[in-house]
């Protein structure tokens, strides 16, 4: 693989996210790294009759500290999320969007599920007040392009704008198609991942019923437990991930701070099921090997993965097995953590906030832990790095994320080296 240009390399400048862990990126970031759990009783709605009572719920929250007022009314709440995550990035990222640069700043935020809340209560407005009681904003505050579509009407970004719907590889495939967009020379800079906000009661009933979500209602905090031979589910949980990607030439121009270099992307289909993945580990395996093949990098080269494990039984060992097939021997090796063990599974944008994660384990050189991990289970026979952080050198780190429909993406930074 011949050597990129400047104009043909795309890094990370800025990062912004909101999560049951904290309001930022530094705050999520320290939390996770301290081993701290983000989830707890449910409280958005009375959850008494439901199998699931816990969530990974984001906490003093405020969206007029980022929107105005009358804006705040006409988005959802993971609209709120994506212009409260962007306007953190940016701020990090140091960048002003003006008349001479906005037509070269795009926005690609996905979500899985969209506006939740908005559909619930508008349809009870349907059936206690008939069709005027619908909100004529009802429409555009549902719909998934909104959390890319109503961010860049609010910081004037007139580039390239999109949103992946792709259930919980939303965020993933946001970024990478975000790197595809500057490396094809339509946008100097993508603001780029995914937001989520669907712990609502249809939504929440809708997974309970699929026996999806886990029901250790009496120790929410040990609920999220990838790897761990005892999990029985997920974690449903709500936030936004997103980070400021650049073209190389442009942050050298503007000094700007460099994170990390995205060096491959990694798309592919399970073909298999509507939620399951395949036992195998195909499709996974597939997207990894083609983020390494475009990095031009080898398995063993990789010192870190952040993993898609949502704690479902059969997820988790589907992903291990994937790993095992890229990584042969040395996947016994590799540090894989998931850090949904301690935010719960964001959904749509999990791929996003995870991202941050593992840009931030590179600057620091630490792995965050597999919280919760008491059980071992044979078929998850890898460094989950558990429990506690680990001190360690990483250069070369993978993100991982997949959705219902066997969509998966992969995403593989590195350290920016000049």
């Amino acid at each position: 693989m011949g050597r990129l240009t400047d104009d043909e390399r795309v890094v990370i400048t800025g990062l912004g996210c909101v999560t049951p862990l904290g309001i930022g990126a530094e705050n999520s970031w320290r939390a996770a790294v301290e081993g701290k759990s983000g989830i707890g009783p449910l409280t958005h709605f009375d959850a008494s009759e439901y199998t699931s009572k816990i969530a990974g719920e984001v906490k003093n929250f405020d969206p007029e500290e980022f929107m105005d007022p009358k804006e705040v009314r006409k988005a959802d709440r993971f609209v709120q999320f994506a212009v409260a995550a962007t306007r953190m990035a940016l701020e990090d990222a140091g960048i002003k969007i003006n008349s001479y640069n906005s037509h070269r700043i795009g926005v690609y935020i996905g979500s899985g599920i969209g506006g939740t809340w908005t559909w619930e209560y508008n349809h009870r407005m349907l059936l206690e007040k008939g069709p005027k009681g619908v909100s004529p904003r009802f429409v555009p505050m549902i719909i998934c392009n909104m959390a890319a579509g109503h961010t860049a009407i609010l910081i004037g970004a007139r580039g390239p704008n999109l949103s992946a719907v792709t259930a919980c590889a939303s965020a993933g495939h946001s970024i990478a198609l975000a790197v595809q967009a500057i490396k094809s020379g339509i946008a100097d800079v993508m603001i780029a991942g995914g937001s989520e906000a669907a712990i609502s009661p249809l939504a929440v009933a809708g997974f309970c019923s699929m026996k999806a979500l886990s029901t250790r209602n009496d120790e929410p905090q040990k609920a999220s437990r990838p790897f761990d031979a005892m999990r029985d589910g997920f974690v449903i949980a709500e936030g936004a991930g997103v980070v400021i990607l650049e073209r190389l030439s442009h942050a050298i121009k503007r000094g700007a701070q460099i994170y990390a270099e995205v060096v491959g992307i990694g798309f592919s289909a399970d073909a298999y099921h509507v939620t399951a993945m395949s036992e195998d580990g195909d499709g996974p395996a597939r997207a990894m090997k083609m983020a390494l093949d475009m990095a031009g990098l080898s398995p063993t080269e990789v010192d870190y993965i952040n993993a898609h494990a949502t704690s479902t039984p059969q997820g988790d060992r589907a992903e291990v097995k994937a790993i095992k097939r890229v990584f042969g021997e040395y996947a016994s090796r590799v540090a894989v953590s998931s850090t949904k063990s301690m935010s719960g599974h964001l959904l749509g944008a999990a791929g996003g906030a995870e991202l941050i994660f593992t840009v931030l384990a590179i600057r620091d050189q630490i792995a965050p832990p597999t919280i919760n991990y008491e059980y071992p289970d044979p078929e998850c026979d890898i460094d989950c790095v558990p429990n506690k952080a680990r001190r360690m050198r990483i250069d070369v780190a993978m993100c991982n994320s997949f959705g219902f429909g066997g969509q998966n993406s992969v995403v593989l930074v590195k350290r920016y080296e000049g």
